[in-house]
């Protein structure tokens, strides 16, 4: 008899998967193959190795063992939702997708369900509303801010002023990419840069038309929102045109060492952003390295440790333990439904003081949530590839996103959100 697509993709789910007595069930919706292979890989194992280290190491979350079932998407919507069907009866606490498109068709659905929706960095960006937005949160930063925050570093770049310059924007042609379009179009019309749209194509690895536009239309900056292969083939067309690879920046999607290192010594130079600090020299890959990666217990051949989508994986997993943490101690109990979870994630305090107990002093900004802020500070930091160390340098301090702009986009679009579900405010 042929099997279901659903049965197909339970049978994805690895054969960790959560016994029905297991409390803290955190699945990891990943993608281990197709062209976004190369970035889904680390950031899954970055997960995946943290939640491994709490139970190696510490017994668990409040005294419960973290069991991670892992399904995977190939970075496909609809896998990613039967994914999530497949699996949200076993207990399920809160999901990260890692996918725009995912996290779309996700919302109503947990909403409906009561599961908490965390998309660090991507998914709806409104969803940082959180008095529209119940049950996803976003924080610390979203596409908007990210836009912000690059156009913020090019105007410190050119002078002070982008008045007069061209900006292109080389974006994914789907709902991840057209994201920061509004942003940037808003503002151009404050900064006064002209701004040019070049978009392409899953999964990415035909660009030429794009490039030779740039190489003849010549943009003084070139802002990239790409994933996979699509990141890896712009920054070798980058090379080929011979753009000058300082003046190329990508979101924190577009800034892996996947991306840069196909093009070699010529990717010198090439900048990103990032709402968190990469290598291994934060003291949690000590612990790391003794009670996961040595100890044989790794999601991956552990090569990866310390780069920048492991990096994020860890730190979207540390995000979920520090909310899963806080519920157990709002409620008084070390079991917690994803009800109390959500609860966790709308009091979270994540400190610098907190941060250095985890192992991870200066890797990333404070998060004070509320049941209106779902998106925390909105800030980031520019890091630039030093193809002879095969490292990335920081290349800022934290930047502040413009709050004034991008409240009232969030604003906006929560609201017609509200009006076209038929979802009240709250928070009153």
């Amino acid at each position: 008899m042929k099997k279901t697509f659903a049965a197909l993709v339970a049978a994805a789910i690895t054969a960790t998967a959560a016994p029905a007595m297991a409390e803290l069930v955190v699945p990891n919706l990943s993608y281990r193959t197709g062209p976004y292979a190369a970035n889904g890989i680390p950031y899954a194992d970055g997960f995946a190795d943290y939640m491994t280290l709490l139970n190696e190491r510490d017994g668990g979350i409040g005294g419960e063992k973290v069991v991670v079932p892992e399904c995977e998407t190939a970075y496909n919507t609809e896998k990613g939702v039967e994914c999530y069907e497949a699996t949200k009866s076993d207990g399920a606490l809160v999901y990260n997708p890692l996918s725009t498109g995912i996290t779309y068709q996700l919302i109503p659905k947990v909403t409906a369900d009561h599961h908490v929706l965390y998309t660090p960095g991507y998914g709806r960006t409104s969803a940082a509303n959180g008095k529209v937005f119940e049950w996803v949160f976003n924080y610390p930063a979203n596409y908007w801010d990210g836009a912000s925050i690059i156009v913020k570093y090019l105007a410190e770049k050119a002078g002070g002023s982008l008045s007069g310059k061209k900006i292109a924007l080389v974006y994914h042609n789907s709902a991840y990419g057209k994201e920061p379009i509004r942003t940037l179009e808003e503002l151009a019309k404050k900064e006064g840069y002209e701004l040019e749209l070049l978009p392409v194509d899953h999964p990415g690895q035909e660009q030429k038309s794009q490039w030779l536009q740039i190489r003849r239309n010549k943009p003084d900056y070139v802002i990239m929102y790409g994933w996979g292969v699509m990141n890896q083939v712009a920054i070798q067309e980058a090379v080929n045109i011979k753009y000058p690879m300082e003046n190329f920046v990508g979101i924190w999607w577009s800034g892996s060492e996947n991306d840069v290192a196909p093009a070699g010594d010529k990717a010198n130079g090439y900048t990103t952003i990032s709402f968190h600090g990469t290598g291994a020299d934060y003291p949690v890959y000590d612990d790391m390295k003794k009670f996961v990666i040595d100890a044989g217990k790794g999601a991956g051949a552990g090569d990866q440790v310390g780069t920048m989508l492991y990096s994020r994986g860890m730190y979207a997993a540390m995000i979920i333990s520090e909310a899963i943490r806080t519920a157990q101690t709002m409620h008084g109990a070390a079991a917690v439904s994803p009800e109390q979870v959500r609860d966790g994630f709308e009091n979270l305090n994540l400190t610098e003081e907190r941060l250095t107990e985890l192992g991870l002093p200066g890797f990333a900004q404070p998060i004070t949530a509320t049941c209106a802020d779902h998106g925390g500070p909105g800030s980031g930091m520019l890091f630039s590839w030093d193809a002879a160390g095969k490292k990335w340098n920081a290349a800022s301090d934290w930047i502040q996103s413009d709050g004034e702009l991008i409240d009232a986009l969030v604003a906006e679009d929560s609201a017609a959100f509200a009006a076209e579900t038929n979802t009240a405010e709250r928070c009153n």
